[in-house]
């Protein structure tokens, strides 16, 4: 049994993307957007923690941003510190952005804050420890659930990606059939058009009693 848990543990070690990232963001008059980008697919459940150090009234205010690439925005929060949680369901396949700024309130201090951020996606966002509770569940069977969660995220994704493949394929099928067909258009065209000026100068120099 501790084998198999060993697997289980090893398994989704090497198959769950978790993201945690460790960043410092210097305080600026004019400070600039820092955007983390991750992908989700339609109706993931998406967990985003994040952790400031420093305070309210430090001198620096620092503010969060999350919002998808389609115009949604999950979360805005203005001069915070410590610890703040943003969770959301994905209404569509698409990329979303966790931005940061800190913007200095004096001039002349060079100041920074620390930020650790984990993205959690799909399987990984759910609380399992809840779940092993309420469905009274055994730590084994809560790691079988997990990993089969993860491996239909993972058929998901690449039937996801095996259709984009094939629109791009179509795609790409149907711009060649368009520029052959616009070539051979082209081709009749200046030929006609160079059988017609011929015909002209014959006909003119004809006229003209040249020939």
């Amino acid at each position: 049994m501790q084998v198999l848990q060993l697997w289980l543990t090893t398994l989704i070690s090497l198959v769950v993307a978790v993201q945690g990232l460790h960043f410092d963001i210097a305080a600026s008059t004019n400070p600039e957007l820092v955007c983390i980008r991750d992908f989700v697919t339609e109706g993931q459940l998406v967990v985003v923690d994040v952790h400031s150090d420093g305070s309210v009234g430090d001198g620096q205010k620092l503010n969060l941003f999350v919002r998808d690439s389609i115009g949604n925005e999950y979360r805005r929060k203005r001069d915070f510190a410590g610890d703040v949680r943003v969770a959301f369901t994905a209404p569509s396949s698409t990329a979303f952005d966790v931005c940061f700024e800190n913007e200095a309130q004096y001039r002349g201090r060079s100041l920074s804050r620390a930020i650790e951020l984990d993205i959690e996606s799909g399987a990984e966002a759910r609380d399992w420890n809840k779940i092993s509770a309420n469905e009274k569940l055994k730590p084994i069977e809560v790691e079988l659930r997990r990993v089969e969660e993860i491996t239909d995220e993972i058929v998901d994704e690449l039937t996801y990606l095996k259709n984009r493949e094939e629109r791009l394929r179509d795609t790409n099928e149907s711009t060649n059939r368009r520029v052959r067909n616009f070539s051979i258009l082209v081709i009749i065209v200046l030929s006609s058009l160079g059988v017609w000026q011929v015909n002209y100068l014959k006909n003119y120099f004809k006229t003209k009693h040249i020939i």
